[in-house]
């Protein structure tokens, strides 16, 4: 059904050469802060329409796969994630990088990239109408409940301070409530200002909140941005395959989390990292070095993340609705082309789809190459660079990255404005992590919460509507264990401890 003559189509000359060229140009444009995959796949969809239907969608494929992998660059280098998707790749990304393992953190983030991105490609070649019925199954509800799970990672980024993570979330949920309401369409907390109407966009806060406090760190200290370890360059291969593959359990579970995660509509890169980046702490012998450069927390994240790219396109094939942002654009490329998404798109035209999905397999496979030559060359730069000539450069990256997204001067403006509070919450222990957090699932939590109320009201029962759902009941039960796990663990521990003296 997709087999040999479909592979062989996918490597001809024109499809390779164009994947390598778009996986390059998709990591190149992921690395620079606020110039999203979304935006690097928008940039090349008039350049497709003298192509080939498959030789577009290979195209499309390899920048947006690329541009993925590509913001851990700047989230290991600089502490700024480069995309959304690649948030909590700075939570171990940078402290690996400030003590001198920049470039083991780069090569573990792509050795998980390229295994998360097979797998959500094969998922997307082999299961894809079953799994495109997961899609269905979640309604408001569940998707209430997911962003709840995710809003529990602040229990992890708190850095032992649980009342301090709290209150930096509802600080996020709290700037989550600018602008019109996604329901009701109250307009709240603009202050009179028609800039704020469309509520605070997520690319200038992260900017902002990550970026803006390193800039300030850099000016205000002596010291070199990045420790060196002499006897420790180049890719360091090895320890990568060691560090990524030691766990195996780690890098299957993430992988499915976000195949799975990347079909629901809407929900994307950033909550799959985040929920596989909580399992792993969960899950890890080593919690206490979690957010202080272990290594599995860049392999959890990472190979979620480019699980997304084929988890997206299961339900943009198969159900013509697009998983996340970048899979509208590809869908809105497809009909250009003459192609009509649904569940005969298999049948009809087996000979673009499959060679499409094995050219997103074979793209996926050029980022290995690609991502650890143009990583060594970043890691290089970095150190290189003297800080007089990094600050202004980063500057200048995220003033565009902030203004390129809604061609707004407010958004820069934002940007500036929560990198000072951000840096300023820093120093007293506040993480601005669980700012981001709040903000980005506070959104999805309300739509999720209003509309799920708004249905069970008509129904006569909302509270029954909210909990008494199948995947809903699992989800809850499931953040009840994340909640429980880490007390119960403890209380064990103490109790170990305890007897062990008294003997």
């Amino acid at each position: 059904m997709f087999g040999f003559e479909y592979l062989l189509a996918a490597i001809s000359p024109i499809n390779l050469g164009l994947a390598l060229l778009g996986v390059i140009a998709g990591t190149i444009i992921g690395a620079l802060p606020g110039l999203t995959a979304t935006m690097a796949v928008a940039i090349l969809v008039p350049m497709t329409f003298t192509m080939e239907p498959v030789t577009a969608l290979i195209v499309m494929g390899a920048v947006y796969t690329g541009a993925v992998y590509g913001g851990a660059y700047s989230a290991i280098l600089l502490n700024t994630p480069g995309t959304p998707s690649a948030i909590a790749t700075t939570f171990d990304g940078y402290p690996m990088a400030k003590r001198g393992d920049g470039n083991l953190a780069i090569s573990i983030a792509c050795l998980a990239s390229v295994t998360g991105g097979l797998v959500g490609a094969f998922a997307l070649l082999t299961i894809s109408p079953y799994l495109a019925s997961v899609a269905l199954a979640f309604g408001p509800a569940e998707y209430f409940w997911l962003a709840v799970l995710g809003l529990t990672l602040i229990a992890a980024l708190s850095q032992g301070n649980l009342l301090k993570g709290i209150l930096a979330g509802c600080f996020g949920l709290l700037l989550a409530t600018i602008g019109v309401a996604e329901i009701s369409a109250d307009v709240r907390f603009t202050f009179g200002m028609p800039s704020l109407l469309g509520g605070i966009a997520i690319i200038p806060a992260l900017i902002g909140l990550y970026c803006i406090p390193v800039l300030i760190d850099l000016i205000a200290t002596p010291e070199k941005h990045l420790n060196v370890k002499s006897e420790s360059s180049g890719y360091r291969l090895n320890e990568a395959l060691i560090s990524t593959f030691k766990a195996p359990l780690n890098v299957i579970r993430s992988s499915v989390i976000g195949t799975i995660v990347g079909i629901l509509p809407g929900a994307g890169g950033s909550i799959a990292s985040l929920v596989s980046y909580a399992e792993a702490r969960r899950s890890s012998k080593k919690t206490e070095t979690f957010g202080k450069g272990n290594p599995e927390g860049i392999v959890a994240t990472e190979s979620a993340n480019n699980a997304t790219v084929g988890g997206g396109l299961v339900p943009t094939f198969v159900l013509g609705i697009p998983g996340t942002p970048p899979d509208a654009i590809i869908l809105g490329a497809m009909m250009i082309q003459g192609l009509r998404p649904g569940p005969s798109l298999y049948n009809d035209q087996p000979e673009v789809i499959y060679t499409f999905v094995w050219g997103l397999v074979i793209a996926t496979l050029l980022m290995l190459p690609v991502g650890l030559f143009i990583g060594r060359y970043a890691y290089s730069a970095i150190l290189a660079l003297p800080k007089a000539f990094l600050v202004p450069s980063v500057v200048i990256m995220t003033m565009i990255g902030a203004y390129a997204v809604r061609n707004s001067v407010t958004d820069m403006i934002i940007m500036l404005v929560l990198g000072v509070i951000g840096w300023v919450l820093n120093r007293y222990g506040y993480s601005q992590s669980s700012i981001v957090l709040g903000l980005i699932l506070g959104r999805i939590a309300e739509q999720g919460f209003v509309q799920t109320w708004i249905i069970g009201t008509a129904k006569g029962n909302p509270f029954l509507e909210l909990v008494g759902r199948p995947i809903s009941m699992g989800i809850i039960a499931f953040i009840i264990a994340s909640f429980a796990f880490p007390l119960i663990s403890k209380w064990l521990k103490a109790k170990k401890d305890k007897d062990y003296v008294s003997e």
